[in-house]
């Protein structure tokens, strides 16, 4: 697992509120699953002014080569994303500087290559704003996102995509949830309210249900998680309740 999340940005006008916590969150209910659905979990956690661009690059690096094709690769991005005027998305590590974007942002293309190189499958978390729309503690999302969920949901690239919400709506947070309302619906679902049918597993579908209702329900219908899955992955399950 690649868990990255930024809210103290060295650009003081980036922060916000709960990404770095998020990744600690969402990192530590995957490790509850170690000894239960998985014999190992192997985890490397990038928060704030450890997710350099290097840093995360490298993170790329490390999971692209340590995951097999018995292994389950699951990726968290939770902090700024912004297009450039071409339309390219930029995930903003902790050193980001909006005006340079291509030599200081992590560009779409270096995580679409890791994800298709990844030899197991995969699951893509991704919840991330739009610098110019950040206000308060929202973190906006622009149309251009759905493309990338798409793409690497594609057949060749094969991921499954998580994401925290679809097209002009906001990605929201609040201190009473000491979380975005996306990793908060994520950490319940692991931990076994995904579980509908009280089999005591948690699958790919049940828990893309769970996210769905819950975010909904957590942000009275003002953020609406989206999931894309490649036609060629059938469902299986991610999580044991515990």
């Amino acid at each position: 697992m690649l868990a990255i999340g930024i809210s103290n940005y060295a650009d003081p006008k980036l922060r916000l509120g709960f990404s770095a916590k998020d990744a600690q969150d969402f990192a530590a209910a995957w490790e509850q699953q170690r000894g239960l659905l998985y014999s190992d979990v192997s985890v490397k956690l990038l928060t704030d002014d450890k997710a350099t661009k290097d840093e995360v690059l490298d993170g790329l690096d490390w999971i692209r080569k340590e995951t097999t094709a018995k292994d389950v690769a699951v990726v968290l991005f939770a902090g700024h994303g912004v297009n450039d005027p071409n339309g390219v998305f930029y995930f903003l590590p902790f050193n980001a500087d909006t005006d340079k974007l291509l030599r200081t942002g992590v560009s779409f293309s270096d995580i679409k290559n890791t994800v298709a190189a990844i030899a197991g499958k995969t699951l893509f978390f991704i919840d991330t704003c739009h610098a110019g729309n950040v206000l308060g503690t929202r973190r906006g999302i622009l149309n251009e996102l759905n493309g990338v969920v798409n793409e690497l949901a594609s057949a060749e690239n094969g991921a499954i995509v998580f994401a925290a919400s679809t097209g002009n709506q906001y990605s929201l947070e609040k201190i009473e949830w000491h979380n975005g309302a996306f990793t908060k619906a994520v950490v319940e679902g692991l931990a076994g309210r995904a579980d509908y049918v009280g089999k005591g597993r948690i699958t790919v579908n049940m828990l893309d249900l769970y996210i769905s209702e819950r975010v909904k329900e957590l942000t009275a219908g003002n953020q609406t998680p989206t999931t894309a899955k490649p036609q060629t992955v059938p469902d299986f399950p991610v999580a044991l309740k515990h």
